[in-house]
């Protein structure tokens, strides 16, 4: 279980979210928070990937864009 103090400016927009809509604060704030984890996660995640790249195996764009054989 979690708890949370929002400020009450936020708090008011959740509530007349959920009002609005039939849902719960609950359900709007477990929303929130798994899109913002799942973003984090991307982030640390391309960041450890940065931390092992090296310069000289980038490929430069014309030549990514060259390989890709795109139609015009």
């Amino acid at each position: 279980m979690l708890a949370i103090r929002l400020p009450p400016d936020l708090e008011a927009r959740l509530a007349e979210l959920a009002d609005k809509t039939g849902r719960t604060k609950s359900f709007y704030a477990r929303a929130a928070i798994e899109e913002y984890i799942e973003d984090l996660e991307d982030y640390y995640l391309a960041e450890e990937v940065m931390k092992r790249f090296r310069p000289q195996d980038a490929i430069p764009l014309d030549e990514l864009i060259a390989g890709l054989d795109l139609e015009e």
